[in-house]
């Protein structure tokens, strides 16, 4: 986690739709093979039993696919994380970052980057749903601590934020915590 001097790791990042997509498909074949095959083993009298084994092979597979998704904010560089590999982002390349409106009424706190295999790329970091009250559940404590994080390893790396006004006054008035910016 990252401290007050800014060492340490962040973990963020936003699952794309299309892999959310991909992993639930990956459940449902989990628990349609797993189901199956306990069928065919033990008769079709073990069809609930087989559902049963199958929910929880295809659980423990999306826990493990969702867990090694995301992105680390290092001291030393970002990792963008995949179940199938991992690629790092050099601080150099962060122009900015931003804290704007996103898909669906979702906030979004995203790095603008340059160089690389790509001329620009975007790199979210953390989207949430709109702060309208102050903390009640630990969804909202972590994406505060989240909020938090960031913003501490981004001013270390003097990194400029951009933050829309309601979006700093929402942080500010229902979280106590100050926008991430520099």
């Amino acid at each position: 986690m990252a401290s007050g001097g800014g060492g340490g790791m962040v973990r963020a990042g936003v699952v794309p739709g299309r892999r959310v997509a991909g992993y639930a498909v990956v459940g449902l074949v989990l628990v349609g093979v797993v189901c199956v095959g306990t069928v065919g083993a033990f008769g079709v009298n073990r069809i609930f039993t087989g559902l049963f084994f199958g929910a929880a092979v295809a659980v423990g597979a999306l826990i493990v696919l969702f867990g090694r998704d995301g992105v680390e904010l290092t001291e030393d560089a970002i990792v963008r994380r995949t179940p199938w590999g991992a690629s790092t982002v050099a601080w150099e390349r962060v122009v900015a970052g931003r804290f704007t409106l996103g898909e669906k009424g979702r906030w979004t706190l995203a790095l603008d980057l340059n160089g690389g295999d790509e001329p620009h790329r975007e790199l979210v970091l953390l989207s949430i749903p709109p702060v309208v009250r102050p903390i009640s559940n630990a969804y909202d404590m972590r994406k505060r601590e989240q909020v938090n994080e960031i913003r501490t390893i981004l001013r270390h790396k003097r990194i400029p934020v951009t933050v829309l006004p309601e979006i700093a006054e929402a942080l500010r008035y229902h979280w106590k915590i100050a926008p991430p910016t520099r």
